[in-house]
């Protein structure tokens, strides 16, 4: 009965079933949710192809190399390696330093062992890294200007932490019911990159991004947010900060729950209802009335697929305008 049975790792997304019998209404909440966001569109505005800055985004790479795209600039959201030595990093960025992206920017995982001094093997204590002119950002903001887009510029912000989830070996960890995030991001950027998603978003069902990422991605609201960490949820998906965002992450919230204690839910029926009211208006505003887009576009750029360990994904591109 694998259908029913739960997944074999927190990593690993739950089959239909399992996922439909554990809570029916989350089930279909989320679908519509996403129903809904198709419906919508971007929630970035069209750029004009001619004047438009190219994001070509990877993460979970784990000491392999991929085909990658060009683009104006490149950036990497962690696990560039498997076991976090300095020379197997090292590799990943020589790789990365290679390719033609003029700009480039990377920041740490949970498997780059080598930049969390708590996690960072004895046999590396004295050894260095060579970035080679890749910005290397951890708790850390760049601004970088485009000359032949208008002088356009984009401020960037990476942070490496994750949940904890593994053993001593995993970099940047902090209790899940640690609040590691408040007020750490400033408000003047247009790009997030962390590694862990935020949970609900670009997540699994079982919820292994942080919430606190959630609250402080809410506050500063980026354009694009771009990470990886959890390889089974690769993609790209449109947020738009609005009373049905907030009602379909209330039900997701909720505790697993069956088919009868679903049915005497009412705040969750209530907040069913508001994500379809919500969904129907954004669709009617941004297909009906033209409104562009004025969300955040977030991105699972995960390389790996699932725990695979072959890059099987392909890298997420992004069009800005400019």
């Amino acid at each position: 009965m694998l259908l029913f049975s739960p997944p074999s790792s927190p990593f690993e997304p739950p089959s239909v079933l399992y996922h439909l019998f554990s809570s029916p209404l989350r089930f279909v909440v989320e679908h519509l949710y996403y129903f809904f966001l198709l419906l919508r569109g971007s929630a970035l505005q069209v750029p004009d192809p001619s004047s438009s800055i190219r994001l070509v985004c990877v993460s979970d790479t784990h000491g392999k190399e991929a085909s990658i795209p060009n683009g104006d600039i490149l950036i990497h959201a962690g696990d560039l390696a498997n076991h976090g030595t300095a020379a197997e990093i090292q590799e990943q960025i020589d790789w990365i330093a290679s390719l033609p992206h003029h700009h480039k920017i990377m920041i740490a995982g949970n498997h780059d062992g080598f930049f969390d001094p708590k996690s960072r093997q004895d046999s590396d204590i004295h050894n260095a890294i060579d970035y080679k002119g890749i910005h290397y950002l951890q708790h850390a903001t760049v601004t970088l200007t485009f000359p032949g887009v208008r002088d356009r510029q984009l401020t960037f912000y990476g942070a490496p932490q994750i949940p904890a989830c593994g053993g001593d070996d995993f970099a940047f960890q902090y209790p899940r019911e640690q609040d590691a995030w408040s007020g750490t991001i400033p408000y003047a950027i247009d790009i997030l990159i962390t590694h862990t998603p935020p949970r609900y978003h670009l997540d699994l069902p079982q919820g292994m991004g942080c919430e606190f990422l959630l609250k402080e991605v809410w506050r500063v609201k980026p354009k694009v947010h771009v990470f990886g960490h959890v390889h089974a949820a690769y993609g790209k998906e449109s947020v738009f900060w609005d009373e049905g965002q907030k009602a379909y992450e209330r039900v997701c919230a909720r505790k697993t729950s069956s088919l009868l204690r679903d049915s005497f839910d009412p705040l969750a029926w209530l907040d069913a209802a508001k994500v379809a009211f919500y969904g129907i208006q954004g669709v009617v505003w941004s297909r009906g009335w033209g409104g562009a887009g004025t969300g955040t576009l977030m991105i699972n750029a995960s390389l790996t697929f699932r725990n695979t360990g072959k890059l099987a994904n392909a890298p997420q591109i992004v069009d800005l305008a400019s």
